[in-house]
C-alpha cells in the first residue's frame, strides 16, 4: 500500500506506507495531490524553520506572480478569516501579532486556568462513570478543549454549544481537495463564528474582564495594537488549533494504550508528562503541514522550484528511526522525545502549554483513585480526514 490521503485503509493505518517512503528518498513527488512529500524528520525539522518556505506566498507575489489561482470570490469569508491567524501569517505580520498575543496569551494565564481545567475534566469523567461508559470522543475528549477555550475567551456557558460545529466545519477546509459542499459550510461557519465574536469584542470593550478577549483588547506595543480582524481570526485559531489537536490526542491515545494493553497497565498519574508526548509522537492528530517554496531550495539532491507546495509528514517524521529509538513501539516512560507534533520554528504551536495540561487533566481523571479501568468495547472506525487524523468513536465501558 502507498501513499493515498483518501484511502480508508492508509488513513486507518498509515506508517507502513510511511517506512516505503523513506527509503524512497527525501523528497518524493506525490502526482495525486500535486506536492513533494517530505518523510525524514531532520529535513521535516530544518523545513518548519526555512524562511525559503512560507505557510503563504500573498506577502511576496500575488496569486499570478507565483503561478496559482485566486480561490473564488464566494471563499472570501473563510479567506479573511484564515489568512490573518498566526497560522498562516509570515513575517513580518507573524511576528507583530504573535508578540501582541503573547502579551495576553501568558504562561501566567495557562496556570490561572489549570484549576477550572481539572474541575472540567473531573466532571466529565464523573458523566462517563455514572453511565457504565460510553463513547470517551463525545463525551470527555470533545467538550473538554471546547470548555477550555470558551473559559478562556469568555464566551458564556449557554453559547458554547456552537463552538464545536463551527470548528468542524471550518476545519475541513484544511483537507486535501475539499469539495465544494465542505467550502459551503466552512464559510457558513466563517461568517457566523466571525459575527459572533464580533460582538463579544464589541462587549469586552465596554466592559473589559478577566479573560483573553479583553486582554487581546489591551495588548500594544509600539507598533500598535491588533486589529479587529486579528482578534478575531486569532480566537478561532485558539478553538480550532487547540480543540481538534487535544480531540484526537485523547481518543487516538486512548486507541493506542488498548492495542498496547503492557503500557496502560503500566500508565499512573506519575507518568502524565512523558506519557503525553509519547502518545502525541506515536500517533500524531497532524499528520501533514503544508509549506510553499517561496524560493528555489534542494532537498538531498532533488531541486524543487519557486511555486511548488511540500508536505511535511509529521506522522511519518515522529517515527523516523533515524531520530527515534525503536520508533513503532510505544514506550510512555520515553524522555528523550523531540516529536514535531506542536510544529517549530516561528509557527510552533502557540497553545502547547495549554494542550498539554488539557491532556493531562483529561487522562488523569480518567487514572484516578476510584475510578474502575477502562475497556474497549468494540474497535472504531476512522474518520475519513487523513490531513487531521481521528476517530469517529471510541466506546468504551469501566
Amino acid at each position: 500500500m502507498g501513499f493515498d490521503p483518501w484511502d480508508a485503509a492508509f488513513v486507518a493505518d498509515p506508517y507502513p506506507a510511511y517506512r516505503e517512503l523513506r527509503k524512497q528518498g527525501r523528497a518524493v513527488w506525490c502526482e495525486a495531490t500535486g506536492q513533494w512529500l517530505v518523510p525524514h524528520y531532520a529535513d521535516v525539522s530544518a523545513l518548519l524553520r526555512d524562511r525559503r518556505l512560507g505557510r503563504t506566498y500573498l506577502h511576496r507575489f500575488s496569486h499570478e506572480e507565483f503561478g496559482r489561482t485566486a480561490p473564488p470570490p464566494e471563499h472570501e469569508p473563510f479567506h479573511v478569516l484564515n489568512d490573518n491567524g498566526l497560522l498562516d501569517l509570515e513575517d513580518p505580520a507573524h511576528g507583530r501579532v504573535r508578540r501582541l498575543v503573547s502579551k495576553a496569551f501568558t504562561p501566567r494565564t495557562v496556570e490561572r486556568l489549570a484549576p477550572a481545567v481539572e474541575r472540567m475534566a473531573g466532571e466529565l469523567v464523573g458523566r462517563l462513570l455514572a453511565d457504565g461508559g460510553g463513547d470517551l470522543l463525545t463525551v470527555v475528549a470533545e467538550p473538554l478543549p471546547v470548555a477550555v477555550i470558551a473559559e478562556l475567551l469568555g464566551v458564556p456557558e449557554e453559547d458554547r454549544g456552537l463552538l464545536r460545529p463551527w470548528s468542524a466545519d471550518i476545519c475541513g477546509m484544511f483537507e486535501l481537495r475539499p469539495d465544494e459542499e465542505t467550502a459551503r459550510r466552512a464559510v457558513q461557519a466563517s461568517t457566523e463564528f466571525s459575527a459572533y465574536l464580533r460582538e463579544l469584542i464589541a462587549r469586552r470593550r465596554r466592559q473589559p474582564g478577566e479573560d483573553l478577549v479583553s486582554g487581546l483588547i489591551a495588548a500594544h506595543d509600539e507598533e500598535g495594537r491588533l486589529s479587529e480582524q486579528e482578534m478575531i481570526s486569532t480566537c478561532v485559531l485558539l478553538l480550532n488549533a487547540g480543540h481538534e489537536a487535544t480531540v484526537n490526542t485523547t481518543v487516538n491515545g486512548w486507541w493506542a494504550l488498548f492495542r498496547n494493553p503492557g503500557q496502560l497497565a503500566a500508565l499512573d498519574r506519575e507518568k502524565l508528562s512523558t506519557a503525553v508526548d509519547e502518545l502525541m509522537r506515536y500517533d500524531t492528530p497532524l499528520q501533514m503541514f503544508e509549506r510553499w517554496v517561496l524560493d528555489d531550495i534542494e532537498i538531498g539532491g532533488t531541486a524543487i522550484p519557486r511555486g511548488a507546495e511540500v508536505a511535511l509528514l509529521f506522522g511519518s517524521a515522529n517515527r523516523d528511526p533515524a531520530r527515534f529509538a525503536d520508533p513503532d513501539t510505544l514506550d510512555l516512560s520515553r524522555t528523550e522525545n523531540p516529536h514535531l507534533s506542536f510544529g517549530a520554528g516561528i509557527h510552533y504551536c502557540l497553545g502547547a502549554p495549554l494542550a498539554r495540561r488539557e491532556l493531562a487533566a483529561s487522562f488523569g481523571a480518567l487514572l484516578a483513585d476510584g475510578v474502575p479501568p477502562l475497556k474497549l468495547v468494540r474497535e472504531p472506525q476512522w474518520q475519513p480526514g487523513y490531513v487531521i487524523r481521528g476517530l469517529r468513536e471510541l466506546v468504551v465501558e469501566f
